[in-house]
């Protein structure tokens, strides 16, 4: 079940605080045929088990697949964090999230939760996630470092978030890596680690933040 947005206050209307604010261009959503994201080959090309192990993702993990698409990456998290774990697919799309949720009861995934998110929310509940992905949809967010700021309230302790992307400038499909460093740090993350395994699938890095003072 989609679970809906809160309703907008006038202080969630507002326009970005200065230091959340961005001065760069977004890449328009995705809004075309999902096939794209089901290459056949795309398992072996972005070593999705070793992202997986990077963040840590295990039985019993929470999870959050944020800009989840077609829930490429949203049904091998589940498949790893199992009937203890739960998978958050956020997304801004309501018919992507009916896709979601009908491939997640075909596939026997009952751990699988579709979230309507915001462009500047992801709208997950507190303390619920371990591990966060933004796959290839950073370049996409429209308030990034708004974004980033509400996710961590539903961070728990030791919690990472990756971002996989390839470089670029913001309205290519891509984004810089340092711009994405900037942007969270700015939202209270740290930088990890990196890794550029997932080139063999045409992008650029893997980046790893932890929220800035967690151990």
């Amino acid at each position: 079940m989609v679970t809906p947005t809160a309703a907008s206050s006038p202080q969630a209307a507002a326009s970005p605080a200065a230091s959340e604010a961005i001065d760069r261009a977004t890449s328009e959503p995705y809004e075309g045929d999902l096939s794209i994201f089901e290459d056949a080959q795309r398992d072996q090309k972005l070593h999705i088990e070793r992202v997986m192990d990077v963040l840590g993702i295990r039985e019993g993990s929470g999870v959050a697949d944020i800009g989840a698409g077609s829930g490429w990456f949203t049904v091998r998290a589940a498949r790893r964090a199992g009937v203890g774990g739960t998978v958050y697919a956020v997304e801004i799309n309501r018919e992507y999230l009916k896709h979601i949720e009908e491939r997640a009861a075909s596939e026997k995934l009952s751990n699988v939760r579709a979230v309507l998110g915001k462009e500047d929310d992801p709208l997950l509940p507190e303390k619920s996630v371990d591990a966060v992905l933004i796959l290839k949809t950073y370049h996409e967010i429209a308030e990034p470092v708004r974004l980033l700021s509400r996710l961590r309230r539903s961070l728990r302790a030791g919690a990472r978030v990756g971002v996989i992307d390839r470089n670029g400038k913001g309205d290519d499909h891509g984004i810089a890596r340092e711009l994405v460093i900037k942007e969270a740090e700015r939202a209270g993350y740290t930088l990890a680690e990196e890794h550029d395994f997932v080139k063999d699938d045409g992008m650029d890095y893997l980046l790893v933040f932890r929220v800035r003072g967690d151990k």
